[in-house]
């Protein structure tokens, strides 16, 4: 197993990049999770191991997900908790269901 080391700074630069991105397509997206998408952080870890089997994007957006997915994977989720705090909670993974009903 490789590892790499970070310093201090640059994991706080990860997780303040971690903390402002949401998922920009696909089924988490904004077509799918109204209005902007779901956050990085509160993505589910089946859906980041799907990147990871085939291969996690190209670019930033693909070295947030698989920070994410490794720091998921190693079962530190707590860690994202601050900011979703921050963001008012998780992000809802599925609608809303409706409180109330009108029948005819």
């Amino acid at each position: 197993m490789e590892q790499t080391d970070i310093d201090r700074d640059d994991f706080r630069r990860l997780l303040a990049d971690i903390a402002t991105m949401r998922m920009p397509y696909g089924k988490f997206g904004p077509q799918q999770c109204p209005p902007h998408g779901v956050w990085i952080c509160d993505l589910p870890i089946e859906y980041l191991a799907w990147f990871k089997e085939r291969g996690f994007p190209k670019d930033r957006l693909g070295e947030l997900l698989s920070a994410v997915y490794d720091i998921k994977s190693h079962g530190m989720d707590t860690l994202f908790d601050p900011i979703r705090q921050a963001h008012g909670g998780r992000s809802a993974l599925r609608p809303k269901r409706p409180t109330s009903f009108q029948f005819e």
